[in-house]
Protein backbone atom coordinates (compact mmCIF):
# COMPACT_ATOMS: atom_id res chain seq x y z
CA UNK A 1 0.00 0.00 0.00
CA UNK A 2 1.28 3.44 -0.95
CA UNK A 3 0.97 6.28 1.56
CA UNK A 4 0.87 9.97 0.66
CA UNK A 5 3.35 12.29 2.37
CA UNK A 6 2.78 15.96 3.10
CA UNK A 7 6.06 17.76 3.46
CA UNK A 8 8.07 16.25 0.60
CA UNK A 9 5.82 17.32 -2.28
CA UNK A 10 4.57 13.82 -3.11
CA UNK A 11 1.01 14.27 -1.79
CA UNK A 12 0.13 16.70 -4.58
CA UNK A 13 -0.18 13.81 -7.05
CA UNK A 14 -3.04 12.18 -5.12
CA UNK A 15 -6.71 12.94 -5.73
CA UNK A 16 -9.32 13.98 -3.18
CA UNK A 17 -11.05 10.63 -3.72
CA UNK A 18 -7.85 8.86 -2.63
CA UNK A 19 -6.57 10.93 0.31
CA UNK A 20 -9.61 13.03 1.27
CA UNK A 21 -10.18 16.74 1.12
CA UNK A 22 -8.17 17.56 4.25
CA UNK A 23 -4.93 16.01 3.01
CA UNK A 24 -5.35 17.21 -0.58
CA UNK A 25 -5.88 20.77 0.63
CA UNK A 26 -2.94 20.55 3.06
CA UNK A 27 -0.70 19.53 0.17
CA UNK A 28 -1.76 22.69 -1.69
CA UNK A 29 -1.13 24.81 1.40
CA UNK A 30 2.37 23.36 1.73
CA UNK A 31 3.00 23.96 -1.99
CA UNK A 32 2.18 27.65 -1.42
CA UNK A 33 5.06 27.80 1.04
CA UNK A 34 2.86 28.26 4.10
CA UNK A 35 3.98 26.49 7.29
CA UNK A 36 2.38 23.03 7.55
CA UNK A 37 3.52 20.33 10.02
CA UNK A 38 4.65 17.23 8.10
CA UNK A 39 2.09 14.45 7.76
CA UNK A 40 1.25 11.23 5.96
CA UNK A 41 -2.08 9.76 4.85
CA UNK A 42 -3.67 6.32 4.93
CA UNK A 43 -6.02 6.27 1.90
CA UNK A 44 -9.81 6.16 1.83
CA UNK A 45 -9.62 2.71 0.18
CA UNK A 46 -8.56 1.22 3.54
CA UNK A 47 -11.61 2.50 5.43
CA UNK A 48 -14.36 0.00 4.63
CA UNK A 49 -12.12 -3.06 4.87
CA UNK A 50 -10.59 -1.89 8.16
CA UNK A 51 -14.03 -1.28 9.66
CA UNK A 52 -14.99 -4.84 8.65
CA UNK A 53 -11.86 -6.20 10.34
CA UNK A 54 -10.28 -7.50 7.12
CA UNK A 55 -6.91 -9.01 8.07
CA UNK A 56 -5.17 -7.88 4.88
CA UNK A 57 -6.37 -4.29 5.36
CA UNK A 58 -5.16 -4.26 8.95
CA UNK A 59 -1.71 -5.51 7.85
CA UNK A 60 -1.61 -2.77 5.21
CA UNK A 61 -2.60 -0.23 7.85
CA UNK A 62 0.22 -1.36 10.16
CA UNK A 63 2.77 -1.30 7.32
CA UNK A 64 1.63 2.18 6.25
CA UNK A 65 1.94 3.49 9.81
CA UNK A 66 5.46 2.11 10.15
CA UNK A 67 6.53 3.69 6.86
CA UNK A 68 4.84 6.98 7.69
CA UNK A 69 6.34 7.29 11.17
CA UNK A 70 9.79 6.76 9.68
CA UNK A 71 9.09 9.65 7.30
CA UNK A 72 7.96 11.92 10.18
CA UNK A 73 10.97 10.98 12.29
CA UNK A 74 13.39 11.75 9.46
CA UNK A 75 11.62 15.04 8.71
CA UNK A 76 11.35 16.34 12.28
CA UNK A 77 14.53 14.89 13.79
CA UNK A 78 12.47 13.40 16.63
CA UNK A 79 11.65 9.82 17.54
CA UNK A 80 8.17 8.43 18.21
CA UNK A 81 7.76 7.91 21.97
CA UNK A 82 11.43 8.79 22.62
CA UNK A 83 12.60 9.70 26.14
CA UNK A 84 14.86 12.50 24.87
CA UNK A 85 13.30 14.09 21.76
CA UNK A 86 9.82 12.60 21.44
CA UNK A 87 7.60 12.89 18.39
CA UNK A 88 3.87 13.10 19.17
CA UNK A 89 1.25 12.90 16.42
CA UNK A 90 -2.38 13.71 15.78
CA UNK A 91 -4.61 11.15 14.06
CA UNK A 92 -7.35 12.85 12.05
CA UNK A 93 -10.07 11.95 9.58
CA UNK A 94 -10.58 13.31 6.08
CA UNK A 95 -13.37 12.31 3.71
CA UNK A 96 -13.61 13.45 0.11
CA UNK A 97 -16.26 15.96 1.23
CA UNK A 98 -16.02 18.00 4.42
CA UNK A 99 -17.86 16.57 7.45
CA UNK A 100 -16.90 19.05 10.21
CA UNK A 101 -16.69 17.42 13.62
CA UNK A 102 -18.58 14.28 12.59
CA UNK A 103 -15.59 11.95 12.62
CA UNK A 104 -13.13 11.27 15.43
CA UNK A 105 -9.70 12.72 16.15
CA UNK A 106 -7.05 11.58 18.62
CA UNK A 107 -4.34 14.08 19.61
CA UNK A 108 -0.95 13.62 21.32
CA UNK A 109 -0.65 9.96 20.31
CA UNK A 110 2.67 8.57 21.51
CA UNK A 111 2.53 10.51 24.79
CA UNK A 112 3.77 7.61 26.90
CA UNK A 113 5.36 8.08 30.33
CA UNK A 114 8.77 7.96 28.63
CA UNK A 115 7.67 10.60 26.13
CA UNK A 116 6.41 12.80 28.98
CA UNK A 117 9.91 12.78 30.48
CA UNK A 118 11.31 13.41 27.02
CA UNK A 119 9.08 16.44 26.53
CA UNK A 120 10.34 17.89 29.80
CA UNK A 121 13.96 17.32 28.72
CA UNK A 122 13.35 18.72 25.22
CA UNK A 123 11.29 21.79 26.16
CA UNK A 124 12.07 22.45 29.82
CA UNK A 125 8.29 22.76 30.24
CA UNK A 126 6.79 20.25 32.72
CA UNK A 127 3.37 21.94 32.40
CA UNK A 128 3.29 21.19 28.67
CA UNK A 129 4.32 17.58 29.22
CA UNK A 130 1.65 16.89 31.87
CA UNK A 131 -1.00 18.71 29.84
CA UNK A 132 -0.26 16.61 26.74
CA UNK A 133 -0.44 13.42 28.80
CA UNK A 134 -3.84 14.23 30.35
CA UNK A 135 -5.18 15.34 26.95
CA UNK A 136 -3.98 12.11 25.35
CA UNK A 137 -5.56 9.94 28.05
CA UNK A 138 -8.92 11.73 27.78
CA UNK A 139 -8.99 11.62 23.98
CA UNK A 140 -7.69 8.07 23.62
CA UNK A 141 -9.91 6.79 26.43
CA UNK A 142 -13.07 8.20 24.88
CA UNK A 143 -12.38 7.60 21.17
CA UNK A 144 -10.34 4.39 21.16
CA UNK A 145 -11.37 2.62 24.36
CA UNK A 146 -14.99 3.75 24.22
CA UNK A 147 -15.13 5.09 27.78
CA UNK A 148 -17.97 7.51 28.52
CA UNK A 149 -16.42 11.02 28.50
CA UNK A 150 -18.46 11.79 31.63
CA UNK A 151 -16.07 9.60 33.63
CA UNK A 152 -13.14 11.85 32.68
CA UNK A 153 -15.17 15.05 33.06
CA UNK A 154 -16.08 14.06 36.62
CA UNK A 155 -12.42 13.63 37.61
CA UNK A 156 -11.50 16.85 35.84
CA UNK A 157 -14.21 18.85 37.59
CA UNK A 158 -13.17 17.45 40.99
CA UNK A 159 -9.59 18.65 40.60
CA UNK A 160 -10.59 21.98 39.05
CA UNK A 161 -12.90 22.61 42.03
CA UNK A 162 -10.27 21.51 44.57
CA UNK A 163 -7.73 23.89 43.01
CA UNK A 164 -10.30 26.71 42.83
CA UNK A 165 -9.39 27.08 39.15
CA UNK A 166 -11.59 28.55 36.41
CA UNK A 167 -11.10 25.47 34.19
CA UNK A 168 -8.63 22.70 33.48
CA UNK A 169 -6.70 25.17 31.34
CA UNK A 170 -5.85 27.12 34.50
CA UNK A 171 -4.37 24.15 36.40
CA UNK A 172 -0.67 24.19 37.24
CA UNK A 173 1.71 21.40 36.23
CA UNK A 174 1.40 19.50 39.51
CA UNK A 175 -2.41 19.49 39.33
CA UNK A 176 -2.28 18.37 35.70
CA UNK A 177 -0.03 15.48 36.70
CA UNK A 178 -2.60 14.45 39.32
CA UNK A 179 -5.35 14.77 36.74
CA UNK A 180 -3.45 12.47 34.37
CA UNK A 181 -3.09 9.93 37.18
CA UNK A 182 -6.82 10.18 37.87
CA UNK A 183 -7.50 9.51 34.17
CA UNK A 184 -5.28 6.42 34.32
CA UNK A 185 -7.39 5.22 37.24
CA UNK A 186 -10.58 5.76 35.21
CA UNK A 187 -9.17 3.56 32.45
CA UNK A 188 -8.23 0.84 34.97
CA UNK A 189 -11.62 1.02 36.68
CA UNK A 190 -13.30 0.56 33.29
CA UNK A 191 -11.22 -2.63 32.97
CA UNK A 192 -9.29 -1.43 29.93
CA UNK A 193 -5.60 -2.04 29.35
CA UNK A 194 -3.75 1.02 28.04
CA UNK A 195 -0.75 -0.01 25.97
CA UNK A 196 2.24 2.27 26.49
CA UNK A 197 3.80 1.14 23.21
CA UNK A 198 3.45 4.18 20.92
CA UNK A 199 2.96 2.09 17.77
CA UNK A 200 0.18 0.12 19.45
CA UNK A 201 -1.47 3.42 20.38
CA UNK A 202 -1.13 4.71 16.83
CA UNK A 203 -2.56 1.58 15.24
CA UNK A 204 -5.55 1.58 17.61
CA UNK A 205 -6.15 5.30 17.07
CA UNK A 206 -6.11 4.94 13.28
CA UNK A 207 -8.58 2.05 13.42
CA UNK A 208 -10.87 4.08 15.72
CA UNK A 209 -10.87 7.02 13.31
CA UNK A 210 -11.79 4.67 10.46
CA UNK A 211 -14.58 3.18 12.63
CA UNK A 212 -16.02 6.63 13.35
CA UNK A 213 -17.18 6.65 9.72
CA UNK A 214 -20.10 4.49 10.87
CA UNK A 215 -20.96 6.48 14.02
CA UNK A 216 -24.56 7.64 14.45
CA UNK A 217 -23.69 11.32 14.06
CA UNK A 218 -21.63 10.70 10.90
CA UNK A 219 -24.38 8.61 9.32
CA UNK A 220 -27.00 11.22 10.24
CA UNK A 221 -24.90 14.01 8.76
CA UNK A 222 -24.35 12.14 5.49
CA UNK A 223 -28.07 11.52 5.23
CA UNK A 224 -28.92 15.19 5.88
CA UNK A 225 -26.31 16.40 3.38
CA UNK A 226 -27.01 13.71 0.75
CA UNK A 227 -23.46 12.34 0.97
CA UNK A 228 -24.36 8.64 1.05
CA UNK A 229 -22.20 7.97 -2.01
CA UNK A 230 -18.98 8.75 -0.14
CA UNK A 231 -16.78 5.67 0.25
CA UNK A 232 -15.16 6.39 3.61
CA UNK A 233 -12.56 8.53 5.29
CA UNK A 234 -8.80 8.75 4.96
CA UNK A 235 -6.64 8.99 8.08
CA UNK A 236 -4.07 11.78 8.29
CA UNK A 237 -1.24 11.33 10.81
CA UNK A 238 0.50 14.65 11.46
CA UNK A 239 3.38 15.76 13.68
CA UNK A 240 1.97 17.61 16.69
CA UNK A 241 2.65 21.29 17.19
CA UNK A 242 1.75 22.62 20.59
CA UNK A 243 -0.65 25.48 21.13
CA UNK A 244 -0.47 24.65 24.83
CA UNK A 245 3.27 25.38 25.07
CA UNK A 246 2.93 28.71 26.90
CA UNK A 247 1.72 32.29 26.79
CA UNK A 248 2.91 32.86 23.21
CA UNK A 249 1.10 29.74 22.01
CA UNK A 250 -2.51 29.01 21.15
CA UNK A 251 -4.95 27.39 18.76
CA UNK A 252 -7.72 28.85 16.66
CA UNK A 253 -9.99 28.87 13.64
CA UNK A 254 -10.15 31.63 11.06
CA UNK A 255 -12.49 32.35 8.14
CA UNK A 256 -11.26 34.53 5.30
CA UNK A 257 -14.72 36.18 5.22
CA UNK A 258 -17.76 36.11 7.47
CA UNK A 259 -19.50 32.77 6.71
CA UNK A 260 -22.69 33.91 8.43
CA UNK A 261 -23.32 37.09 6.42
CA UNK A 262 -20.79 36.91 3.59
CA UNK A 263 -19.21 40.23 4.63
CA UNK A 264 -15.66 40.72 3.31
CA UNK A 265 -13.91 40.64 6.70
CA UNK A 266 -12.06 37.81 8.43
CA UNK A 267 -13.62 36.02 11.39
CA UNK A 268 -10.96 34.73 13.78
CA UNK A 269 -11.27 32.91 17.12
CA UNK A 270 -8.31 31.91 19.30
CA UNK A 271 -7.66 30.27 22.67
CA UNK A 272 -4.20 30.88 24.07
CA UNK A 273 -2.36 28.01 25.80
CA UNK A 274 -4.74 25.50 24.18
CA UNK A 275 -4.96 22.82 21.55
CA UNK A 276 -7.30 22.85 18.58
CA UNK A 277 -10.00 20.63 20.04
CA UNK A 278 -10.58 23.26 22.75
CA UNK A 279 -11.76 25.68 20.05
CA UNK A 280 -13.74 23.46 17.69
CA UNK A 281 -15.45 21.44 20.43
CA UNK A 282 -17.51 24.46 21.49
CA UNK A 283 -16.68 23.85 25.16
CA UNK A 284 -14.84 27.15 25.74
CA UNK A 285 -15.38 30.83 24.98
CA UNK A 286 -12.53 31.90 22.67
CA UNK A 287 -11.06 35.36 22.12
CA UNK A 288 -11.08 37.24 18.81
CA UNK A 289 -8.47 38.54 16.38
CA UNK A 290 -7.95 41.59 18.59
CA UNK A 291 -6.38 39.34 21.24
CA UNK A 292 -3.80 38.06 18.72
CA UNK A 293 -2.99 41.58 17.53
CA UNK A 294 -2.59 42.72 21.12
CA UNK A 295 -0.31 39.86 22.22
CA UNK A 296 1.38 38.68 19.01
CA UNK A 297 1.00 41.39 16.35
CA UNK A 298 3.37 39.72 13.86
CA UNK A 299 1.38 36.49 14.07
CA UNK A 300 -1.79 38.52 13.45
CA UNK A 301 -0.23 39.95 10.30
CA UNK A 302 0.96 36.53 9.11
CA UNK A 303 -2.47 35.00 9.70
CA UNK A 304 -4.21 37.73 7.71
CA UNK A 305 -1.75 37.24 4.86
CA UNK A 306 -2.24 33.45 4.97
CA UNK A 307 -6.01 33.91 4.74
CA UNK A 308 -5.60 36.24 1.77
CA UNK A 309 -3.33 33.82 -0.07
CA UNK A 310 -5.51 30.79 0.63
CA UNK A 311 -8.70 32.52 -0.50
CA UNK A 312 -6.92 33.67 -3.65
CA UNK A 313 -5.53 30.22 -4.44
CA UNK A 314 -8.75 28.30 -3.72
CA UNK A 315 -11.00 31.08 -5.13
CA UNK A 316 -13.47 30.57 -2.29
CA UNK A 317 -14.02 31.57 1.32
CA UNK A 318 -11.70 29.46 3.51
CA UNK A 319 -12.14 27.88 6.94
CA UNK A 320 -8.64 27.54 8.43
CA UNK A 321 -7.46 25.77 11.59
CA UNK A 322 -4.17 27.09 12.95
CA UNK A 323 -1.81 26.66 15.87
CA UNK A 324 0.68 29.11 17.32
CA UNK A 325 3.63 27.37 18.98
CA UNK A 326 6.00 29.63 20.91
CA UNK A 327 5.36 32.53 18.54
CA UNK A 328 5.38 30.52 15.29
CA UNK A 329 2.27 30.14 13.11
CA UNK A 330 1.31 26.72 11.71
CA UNK A 331 -1.57 25.97 9.32
CA UNK A 332 -3.26 22.64 10.15
CA UNK A 333 -6.20 22.62 7.78
CA UNK A 334 -8.08 24.64 5.21
CA UNK A 335 -11.37 23.93 3.47
CA UNK A 336 -14.21 25.75 1.77
CA UNK A 337 -16.23 27.30 4.59
CA UNK A 338 -19.74 26.19 5.41
CA UNK A 339 -22.02 29.21 4.95
CA UNK A 340 -25.60 30.28 5.40
CA UNK A 341 -27.76 30.43 2.25
CA UNK A 342 -27.81 34.24 2.49
CA UNK A 343 -24.02 34.33 2.77
CA UNK A 344 -23.74 31.95 -0.20
CA UNK A 345 -25.73 34.40 -2.33
CA UNK A 346 -23.67 37.42 -1.27
CA UNK A 347 -20.36 35.57 -1.71
CA UNK A 348 -21.33 34.37 -5.19
CA UNK A 349 -22.07 37.92 -6.31
CA UNK A 350 -18.98 39.41 -4.63
CA UNK A 351 -16.61 36.80 -6.08
CA UNK A 352 -17.95 37.43 -9.59
CA UNK A 353 -17.68 41.21 -9.16
CA UNK A 354 -14.12 40.83 -7.87
CA UNK A 355 -13.18 38.69 -10.88
CA UNK A 356 -12.33 35.64 -8.76
CA UNK A 357 -14.82 33.28 -10.41
CA UNK A 358 -16.95 33.29 -13.55
CA UNK A 359 -20.77 33.52 -13.30
CA UNK A 360 -21.05 29.85 -14.32
CA UNK A 361 -18.93 28.77 -11.35
CA UNK A 362 -20.87 31.08 -9.02
CA UNK A 363 -24.13 29.48 -10.19
CA UNK A 364 -22.67 26.02 -9.58
CA UNK A 365 -21.88 27.02 -5.99
CA UNK A 366 -25.50 28.03 -5.54
CA UNK A 367 -26.74 24.57 -6.55
CA UNK A 368 -28.91 23.26 -3.76
CA UNK A 369 -29.81 26.75 -2.51
CA UNK A 370 -33.51 27.42 -3.10
CA UNK A 371 -33.28 31.02 -4.28
CA UNK A 372 -37.06 31.39 -4.25
CA UNK A 373 -37.01 30.96 -0.47
CA UNK A 374 -34.11 33.33 0.13
CA UNK A 375 -35.39 36.34 2.03
CA UNK A 376 -34.07 38.79 4.59
CA UNK A 377 -36.01 38.19 7.79
CA UNK A 378 -36.57 40.82 10.47
CA UNK A 379 -37.74 40.09 13.99
CA UNK A 380 -40.38 42.39 15.46
CA UNK A 381 -40.56 42.43 19.26
CA UNK A 382 -42.33 44.70 21.75
CA UNK A 383 -39.81 44.28 24.57
CA UNK A 384 -36.04 44.63 24.58
CA UNK A 385 -33.76 41.55 24.49
CA UNK A 386 -33.07 39.98 27.87
CA UNK A 387 -29.67 38.58 26.91
CA UNK A 388 -26.98 38.65 24.24
CA UNK A 389 -24.47 36.16 22.89
CA UNK A 390 -22.19 35.89 19.86
CA UNK A 391 -23.51 35.51 16.34
CA UNK A 392 -22.50 32.10 14.96
CA UNK A 393 -25.12 32.01 12.22
CA UNK A 394 -27.30 34.92 11.11
CA UNK A 395 -31.07 34.86 10.75
CA UNK A 396 -34.06 35.07 13.07
CA UNK A 397 -36.20 32.40 14.67
CA UNK A 398 -39.14 32.06 17.04
CA UNK A 399 -39.88 28.82 18.86
CA UNK A 400 -40.49 26.88 22.03
CA UNK A 401 -37.46 26.20 24.25
CA UNK A 402 -36.07 22.65 24.31
CA UNK A 403 -32.96 21.52 26.15
CA UNK A 404 -31.90 18.36 24.31
CA UNK A 405 -32.32 16.93 20.78
CA UNK A 406 -34.96 14.45 21.91
CA UNK A 407 -37.12 17.24 23.31
CA UNK A 408 -36.70 19.18 20.06
CA UNK A 409 -38.14 16.26 18.12
CA UNK A 410 -41.02 15.81 20.58
CA UNK A 411 -42.06 19.48 20.62
CA UNK A 412 -41.62 19.86 16.86
CA UNK A 413 -43.99 16.92 16.32
CA UNK A 414 -46.78 19.11 17.75
CA UNK A 415 -46.31 21.51 14.85
CA UNK A 416 -44.62 24.39 16.71
CA UNK A 417 -41.12 25.64 15.87
CA UNK A 418 -38.45 24.90 18.49
CA UNK A 419 -35.32 26.67 19.76
CA UNK A 420 -32.62 24.23 20.93
CA UNK A 421 -31.02 25.68 24.10
CA UNK A 422 -27.83 23.91 25.19
CA UNK A 423 -24.92 24.46 27.63
CA UNK A 424 -22.59 23.89 24.66
CA UNK A 425 -23.43 22.42 21.30
CA UNK A 426 -21.68 19.31 20.12
CA UNK A 427 -21.82 17.57 16.78
CA UNK A 428 -23.76 14.78 18.52
CA UNK A 429 -26.67 17.27 18.48
CA UNK A 430 -26.82 17.29 14.67
CA UNK A 431 -30.20 15.52 14.61
CA UNK A 432 -31.65 18.26 16.83
CA UNK A 433 -30.09 20.95 14.63
CA UNK A 434 -31.93 19.62 11.62
CA UNK A 435 -35.32 19.92 13.34
CA UNK A 436 -34.79 23.11 15.38
CA UNK A 437 -35.65 26.57 14.07
CA UNK A 438 -32.69 28.08 15.93
CA UNK A 439 -29.92 27.31 18.44
CA UNK A 440 -28.64 29.08 21.58
CA UNK A 441 -25.68 28.02 23.75
CA UNK A 442 -24.15 29.25 27.00
CA UNK A 443 -20.58 28.39 25.96
CA UNK A 444 -18.69 28.21 22.68
CA UNK A 445 -17.45 30.29 19.78
CA UNK A 446 -18.40 31.18 16.24
CA UNK A 447 -15.88 28.72 14.85
CA UNK A 448 -16.85 25.54 16.75
CA UNK A 449 -17.75 22.56 14.57
CA UNK A 450 -21.36 22.70 15.76
CA UNK A 451 -21.63 26.35 14.70
CA UNK A 452 -20.35 25.36 11.25
CA UNK A 453 -23.08 22.75 10.94
CA UNK A 454 -25.75 25.26 12.04
CA UNK A 455 -24.62 27.64 9.28
CA UNK A 456 -24.63 24.89 6.69
CA UNK A 457 -28.19 24.00 7.66
CA UNK A 458 -29.19 27.67 7.51
CA UNK A 459 -30.20 27.77 11.21
CA UNK A 460 -29.80 30.98 13.27
CA UNK A 461 -27.30 30.26 16.04
CA UNK A 462 -26.19 32.32 19.05
CA UNK A 463 -23.27 31.01 21.14
CA UNK A 464 -21.41 32.13 24.26
CA UNK A 465 -24.41 33.61 26.09
CA UNK A 466 -22.73 34.04 29.49
CA UNK A 467 -25.98 34.88 31.34
CA UNK A 468 -27.53 31.54 30.36
CA UNK A 469 -27.37 28.55 32.72
CA UNK A 470 -29.16 25.29 31.94
CA UNK A 471 -30.32 22.32 33.99
CA UNK A 472 -30.82 19.73 31.25
CA UNK A 473 -32.03 17.04 33.65
CA UNK A 474 -34.81 19.26 35.04
CA UNK A 475 -35.61 20.74 31.60
CA UNK A 476 -35.25 24.34 32.71
CA UNK A 477 -32.85 27.26 32.50
CA UNK A 478 -32.04 30.70 33.84
CA UNK A 479 -31.62 33.46 31.24
CA UNK A 480 -30.29 36.68 32.77
CA UNK A 481 -31.86 35.58 36.05
CA UNK A 482 -35.25 34.78 34.49
CA UNK A 483 -36.57 31.22 34.77
CA UNK A 484 -37.36 29.40 31.52
CA UNK A 485 -38.96 25.98 31.29
CA UNK A 486 -39.36 23.59 28.41
CA UNK A 487 -41.98 24.80 25.95
CA UNK A 488 -41.67 28.53 26.79
CA UNK A 489 -41.51 30.79 23.76
CA UNK A 490 -38.20 32.41 22.81
CA UNK A 491 -37.21 34.64 19.90
CA UNK A 492 -33.67 35.13 18.61
CA UNK A 493 -31.89 37.46 16.19
CA UNK A 494 -28.75 35.60 15.17
CA UNK A 495 -26.89 38.49 13.54
CA UNK A 496 -27.45 40.79 16.54
CA UNK A 497 -26.85 37.95 19.01
CA UNK A 498 -30.05 39.02 20.77
CA UNK A 499 -32.35 36.71 22.75
CA UNK A 500 -35.92 37.72 23.64
CA UNK A 501 -38.60 36.24 25.85
CA UNK A 502 -41.90 35.58 24.15
CA UNK A 503 -43.23 34.97 20.70
CA UNK A 504 -42.12 37.62 18.22
CA UNK A 505 -43.23 38.22 14.66
CA UNK A 506 -41.04 37.61 11.61
CA UNK A 507 -41.26 39.90 8.59
CA UNK A 508 -39.72 38.60 5.36
CA UNK A 509 -38.29 40.89 2.67
CA UNK A 510 -37.23 39.61 -0.75
CA UNK A 511 -33.63 40.12 -1.85
CA UNK A 512 -34.73 41.63 -5.15
CA UNK A 513 -31.44 43.25 -6.22
CA UNK A 514 -29.36 40.13 -5.53
CA UNK A 515 -31.86 37.79 -7.17
CA UNK A 516 -32.03 40.03 -10.24
CA UNK A 517 -28.25 39.69 -10.59
CA UNK A 518 -28.55 35.89 -10.54
CA UNK A 519 -31.29 36.04 -13.17
CA UNK A 520 -28.95 38.09 -15.43
CA UNK A 521 -26.32 35.33 -15.15
CA UNK A 522 -28.89 32.69 -16.11
CA UNK A 523 -30.06 34.78 -19.05
CA UNK A 524 -26.50 35.33 -20.29
CA UNK A 525 -25.81 31.59 -20.11
CA UNK A 526 -28.99 30.65 -21.99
Amino acid sequence: MEIARIGDGSAEQYSVDMVGGKAANLARVAALGLPVPPAFVLPISLCAATVKGDASAIRNLADGLTEGIEFLENTTGRRFGDRWRPLLVSVRSGAARSMPGMLDTVLNVGCTPSAVRGLVRMTGNPHLASDCRRRFLESYGAVVLGIDPAAFIGKRDEIVAAEDASSERALDGEALERLATAYEQVIEEEEHVLSEDPMDQLKSAAQAVFRSWMSDRACTYRRLEHLEDLQGTAVTVQAMVFGNAGASSGAGVAFSRDPSTGAARPVIDVLFESQGEDVVSGGHNPETEEAIIRSLPEIGRQLREALRRLEQDFADIQDVEFTIENGKLWILQTRAAKRTPQAALRLAIDFVNEGRVAPAEALRRLDGVDLRKLVSNRLIMVDAPVAHGICASAGVAVGRAAFDPESVARLAASGDPVILVRPATTTADVGGFAVAAGIVTAIGGRTAHAALVARQLGKPCIVGCTTLSIDVARRCAQLAGIAIKEGDWLSIDGEAGAIYLGRGSIVAERLDAELAEIERWHAAAA
